[in-house]
C-alpha cells in the first residue's frame, strides 16, 4: 500500500540510475511544490561527484542490484533512466521473472515492494524495436502485472521542446490509480537555434587538430564511396539543431562539430554540451572534460522531462 505524504504540496521521489540528476532536475523545474529526493542510486563515481556537487552532499547509493527493496524509503514517484538489456527468456510466460538478471528487474522489484503512485522511465528509442519488440512488451507486461495497469509510452524529441538537438528518446509513464488521466505533452514547437547554446569566447583547445580533421574528412569520403551515410557533422550558430550528442563525444567530437571562420571546426565545450541538454548555465562540472562529455551524452534532455513532469503532477 502506498504511504502518502502528509503535506499535499510536497512530493517524494527516488532517483535510480541517476547519472548527474537530469530527470530529477526536470521534475524540480516543473513545479513550485517541494520535490524531496529520499533515495538516489548511481554506480559511476564521477557521475556521483557531479550529482553531489549540484544536488547537495546527500548519500548516493551505489550498485542498485545490491540494495534490498525493503530498505528503499516510501516515495510518490520513481524516476529511472535505465540501460537497455536483452532478457534471457523471450515471451511473456513468466512476466516479472523474465526480467531477472537485467537492471529493469531492480526497478520492477522496488515498484512491486513500495507501490509508489507513479513512475517515469527513460530509455533509448531503440528499446521499442529491441528483440523484435519483445523486450518492451515484457517490460509493459511486468509493469501492468505488478499494479501499474495505467501505463503509457511514447517517443519524444528534444528539438520539439526548445532544445537545439535532434535527440529522440522513449519515455514510459505509469500510475497506480487506473483513473488518473495522463497524456504525454504536445511538442511546444519553440524555434530552436544552435547559436543559443554556444559561448562567445571558446578556448583554442576545443579546435580539432589538423590530423583529426584530416581523418574525419578521409573517413567521410570513404563512407560516401561505400554507400554509408556516416561521418562528421558540422553545424553553425544558425543551424536549427544538432545531431544527438553521445557518451563517446569525448573521443573525436565527430557527431557535432562547430564551424569556425578560417580555422578547423571545434568540439562543443562541456558547458555547451550541458546547455544542449537543458542544464542551467550555473550547473557545476567538477570533473574532467572527458568525464563531462560522457555524463552529458548519457543524460536526458531536461526540458522534455520537465514537460512530462508537469503533466504527471497534475493528479499527484
Amino acid at each position: 500500500m502506498t504511504k502518502s505524504l502528509n503535506n499535499k504540496n510536497s512530493i517524494k521521489i527516488i532517483d535510480l540510475f541517476a547519472g548527474i540528476g537530469g530527470i530529477r532536475l526536470g521534475f524540480q523545474n516543473a513545479t513550485d511544490r517541494s520535490i524531496k529526493c529520499v533515495f538516489s542510486s548511481e554506480w559511476n563515481k564521477y557521475s556521483v561527484q557531479t550529482y553531489q556537487a549540484n544536488h547537495g552532499l546527500e548519500i548516493v547509493h551505489g550498485d542498485i542490484t545490491k540494495v534490498d527493496e525493503k530498505d528503499v524509503p516510501y516515495h510518490d514517484i520513481l524516476l529511472a533512466g535505465f540501460p537497455c538489456q536483452p532478457f534471457s527468456q523471450a515471451g511473456l510466460k513468466k512476466g516479472f521473472e523474465d526480467t531477472r538478471g537485467t537492471l529493469f528487474f531492480d526497478i520492477a522489484r522496488i515498484l512491486k515492494e513500495k507501490q509508489p503512485k507513479a513512475f517515469l522511465l527513460e530509455n533509448v528509442k531503440q528499446l521499442r524495436g529491441h528483440d523484435k519488440g519483445k523486450t518492451l512488451e515484457t517490460i509493459l507486461h511486468t509493469l501492468r502485472d505488478i499494479g501499474y495497469k495505467n501505463t503509457k509510452y511514447t517517443l519524444l524529441k528534444a528539438r520539439d521542446f526548445g532544445l537545439p538537438q535532434n535527440r529522440e528518446r522513449l519515455y514510459i509513464v505509469g500510475f497506480l490509480d487506473e483513473n488518473t488521466k495522463f497524456e504525454f505533452p504536445l511538442a511546444t514547437r519553440v524555434e530552436t537555434r544552435v547559436g543559443d547554446i554556444l559561448d562567445d569566447i571558446v578556448d583554442s583547445k576545443y579546435t580539432i587538430s589538423d590530423k583529426l580533421w584530416a581523418g574525419h574528412k578521409r573517413r567521410k569520403e570513404n563512407n560516401k564511396k561505400n554507400g554509408k551515410g556516416f561521418g562528421y557533422r558540422i553545424f553553425d550558430k544558425n543551424s536549427e539543431y544538432t545531431s544527438t550528442i553521445s557518451a563517446r563525444y569525448y573521443k573525436d567530437g565527430s557527431e557535432i562539430l562547430i564551424a569556425q571562420k578560417d580555422k578547423n571546426p571545434r568540439k562543443l565545450t562541456p558547458k555547451e554540451a550541458a546547455k544542449l541538454q537543458g542544464f542551467p548555465v550555473d550547473f557545476k562540472i567538477p570533473v574532467s572534460d572527458t568525464q563531462a562529455y560522457q555524463q552529458f551524452g548519457n543524460s536526458v534532455p531536461v526540458n522534455v522531462i520537465e514537460a512530462i513532469a508537469k503533466e504527471m503532477l497534475k493528479d499527484i
